[in-house]
């Protein structure tokens, strides 16, 4: 009986082991990226993204959580506006920042995550008109510490993420193109 739970420990051990070394192999640094193209001018579609109280209209994360504590600060559009929020599992708390607003073409947004997981990432969205049209591109990139490392073993953030800004966009071009 000592033997197979000494032998049972040693597969777990050779297991984790395994997943730890794997979790090395990982990259450094993580990119998550989607666009859209919307049939509407930037100057329609930037306003939504540099004002974070409009947010609520289009963002995939507002409405996991109706009891969700937001708080505004800084500048009301643009570079220097704030946004905090607390919530539940969910949507956990964090805070974002506007560092650079090139209207209509470019927003850098820093954005960090207090729960459920510490994170510090960058957010960025630009606005390139297409004709009668603006494509949007969602973008977030960040380091990626071990424990990122380690969860990327078992979950494909490219494909968690990508799917919020996939629904994200579709609502902003919904919201857009029935303006």
């Amino acid at each position: 009986m000592l033997k197979a739970i000494a032998v049972i420990a040693i597969v777990l051990a050779a297991g984790l082991a395994g997943i730890l070394v794997f979790a090395l192999t990982k990259p450094d640094t993580f990119r998550v990226e989607r666009s859209l193209a919307m049939k509407a001018p930037t100057d329609a579609v930037y306003p939504l993204v540099a004002d974070f109280h409009r947010w609520t209209a289009w963002s995939p994360y507002e409405n996991r959580d109706p009891a969700m504590k937001r708080t505004f600060g800084g500048t009301a559009i643009g570079k220097g506006a704030t946004y905090g929020w607390d919530g539940n599992n969910n949507v956990g708390a964090g805070h974002m920042e506007i560092l650079e607003a090139n209207s209509p073409s470019k927003l850098r947004i820093k954005l960090d995550f207090a729960r459920p997981f510490e994170g510090h990432n960058t957010a960025e969205f630009t606005f390139v008109p297409q004709g009668d049209a603006t494509v949007v591109t969602w973008a977030m990139y960040g380091p990626a510490p071990f424990l990122s490392k380690v969860m990327q073993v078992f979950i494909n953030m490219d494909s968690m993420i990508g799917k919020d800004f996939e629904s994200g966009l579709a609502s902003l071009k919904k919201l857009t193109e029935k303006q």
